[in-house]
């Protein structure tokens, strides 16, 4: 295949489906150091896009893969890498460094079981914080959690057109689970994706200021006669540093911040049903939100006022629809693969509103067995 993949469905891999949406989405650059579960992807985009006139590097680890991306995504390509969560604690200071200089890219990271090196093979969704704030520093980030094969390809698509329009760097948090299933894929034809594309300068070069705006500054990219200073040191519209006084980084930060911050309803995602008579509502995300749709359905079927909620933006949180949840049920359940984490942002934002508890599995690293699964959500709506 010389193109992007031909309209039509197939029976496909989730890690090989974020491969084909990372191609139609215009990536034509990917860096990887090899880790399990993330491995198929680098395999797809190696044997793909040099067809495309793309380039696959191997790089000698995550460090060097995530920095070859930034530069990569300076001289005007769409650039990806991806990992699992060792190599995604590598990766921590260029994802800052990436914030700070408004540079595009994308990073997937197929969590699996840890801390350390865990074990290579089991899903768990432990990355959610780390993805949040695993740079130092305060900043923003965009955070996109696939539940499908099909999300696998979609969002894909997505954290590309998101990280374009607001030059950030943007993270596609999949797991073990969702990476490695097979399940159909339905693939629209190439000239109905909308593809969103970085802005680009129109002044002359001694005009442009290229960082620091918050509608998005126009990024130039080099060779092109843009003489730009790119540093993650604090600086101006212009990039030049100014480390002297704290106004400077003020000025920084709430900047980089207002770009994604006075978005949020444009850029988050939330999925609901059954919600029009809930009382109780299972919330989850990712592979847990497949579990938590199933008990759903099973609930309902034997009477119980039942909703389910999906957040596929992780972050920014999405506060406004999680309260407005909040407002119409009693409980919230919610669903992680993990001892809880994205239930605290919940809490925070129901503020009392519903009582919330966490459903864990009963063993880490596993599914939410059904009925298990389906006995707790019935304790809950009694």
């Amino acid at each position: 295949m010389s193109q992007p993949i031909e309209a039509g469905t197939y029976f496909m891999q989730g890690n090989e489906a974020c491969a084909e949406g990372a191609i139609a989405a215009g990536c034509r650059y990917f860096a990887f150091y090899p880790i399990t579960p993330a491995g198929e992807i680098a395999e797809r985009m190696a044997e793909r896009l040099p067809r495309l006139g793309g380039i696959y590097i191997q790089m000698e680890d995550e460090i060097a893969a995530l920095g070859s991306v930034i530069g990569a995504a300076w001289t005007g390509v769409k650039a990806m890498t991806a990992t699992s969560g060792p190599g995604f604690s590598l990766m921590q200071e260029h994802i800052g460094h990436a914030v700070m200089t408004e540079t595009p890219c994308v990073i997937v990271n197929v969590q699996r079981a840890g801390p350390s090196t865990g074990i290579p093979p089991v899903p768990m969704q432990g990355d959610v914080y780390q993805a949040r704030r695993g740079s130092h520093g305060e900043y923003e980030i965009i955070v996109l959690a696939p539940y499908s094969v099909q999300e696998m390809f979609d969002l894909t698509i997505e954290a590309f057109n998101l990280s374009e329009k607001y030059r950030t760097p943007v993270i596609l948090l999949p797991d073990e689970i969702v990476g490695h299933m097979w399940e159909e894929v339905i693939i629209p034809s190439y000239s109905s994706l909308k593809l969103a594309e970085r802005k680009k300068p129109t002044v002359p070069p001694e005009e442009c200021k290229p960082f620091l705006d918050e509608n998005v500054a126009p990024m130039p990219s080099f060779g092109t006669g843009y003489h730009v200073h790119v540093t993650g040191s604090s600086h101006d519209e212009r990039g030049f540093r100014n480390v002297r006084d704290p106004e400077a980084i003020d000025k920084v930060v709430r900047r980089l911040s207002a770009k994604i911050r006075k978005n949020i309803d444009k850029i988050t995602k939330v999925e609901t049903k059954y919600m029009d008579d809930a009382d109780v509502v299972l919330l989850s995300y990712g592979s847990s939100a497949r579990a938590a749709l199933y008990v759903a359905k099973e609930a309902r079927a034997k009477g119980y006022k039942v909703g389910f909620v999906r957040l596929i933006t992780l972050w920014p949180f999405a506060d406004s629809a999680v309260h407005k949840v909040a407002q119409q049920v009693r409980k919230i359940l919610v669903f992680e693969n993990n001892l809880g984490q994205i239930i605290n942002e919940v809490q925070r934002a129901v503020a009392g509103s519903a009582e919330v508890e966490l459903v864990s599995p009963e063993v880490i690293g596993t599914l939410h067995r059904p009925d298990y699964a389906l006995n707790r959500v019935l304790q809950a709506v009694k």
